[in-house]
């Protein structure tokens, strides 16, 4: 591949194995000495055993790394973790500084953004916990200061109000691909 004006250090979008991304940027940082980002997402996933939080790629399969291509290309391509650097019609793509310190604005040092559900009344919620796991529920009241919402739930035929723990329930979430009618 060819390109030009890479003595300069320029920030690279890389390819890396699956789930090695925390890997390839940590290896980059400690052995390469480059400067590497890896924005990760910390969210809350139902389990068998309830609500768990998970540290997860913002961008699963790519971090970004800054370096002179010239120099180094060869030691980032052959990285542990490092899949490959990306490429489009055999130009290396480069990335703006503007675009990595808009992402670094909403991370924190660990670059680790966390996605917090706000339960919100009339919102509908699947309960993960419990007797009533796996039953659908809609939250009449937001109860913030116990860390528990009053739902209504149609239990055998019946509508009953319960309340419970917010990390016993996760909000439903419609498929990204399934248009709102």
């Amino acid at each position: 591949m060819k390109d030009d004006g890479l003595e300069e250090p320029h920030w690279f979008c890389l390819r890396t194995e699956p789930k090695h991304e925390h890997i390839a940027a940590r290896h980059l940082r400690q052995v390469s000495k480059l400067e590497a980002y890896c924005p990760r997402l910390r969210i809350r996933k139902a389990t068998t055993r309830g609500a768990k939080w998970f540290v997860e790629a913002m961008f699963p399969g790519y971090i970004f790394a800054r370096f002179p291509f010239a120099d180094r290309h060869r030691e980032v391509q052959y990285s542990p973790g490092v899949t490959s650097i990306l490429a489009f019609g055999g130009r290396y793509a480069r990335l703006p500084e503007e675009i990595i310190e808009g992402l670094r604005q909403h991370t924190n040092d660990e670059e680790v953004i966390e996605l917090r559900s706000e339960f919100e009344p009339g919102e509908t919620v699947k309960i993960i916990c419990g007797a009533l796991s796996g039953l659908e529920a809609v939250i009449t009241q937001v109860l913030p200061a116990k860390e528990r919402i009053r739902i209504l739930l149609n239990f055998l035929g019946q509508e009953i109000q319960a309340e419970i723990a917010t990390p016993d329930v996760v909000a439903e979430q419609p498929h990204p691909l399934r248009k709102n009618s």
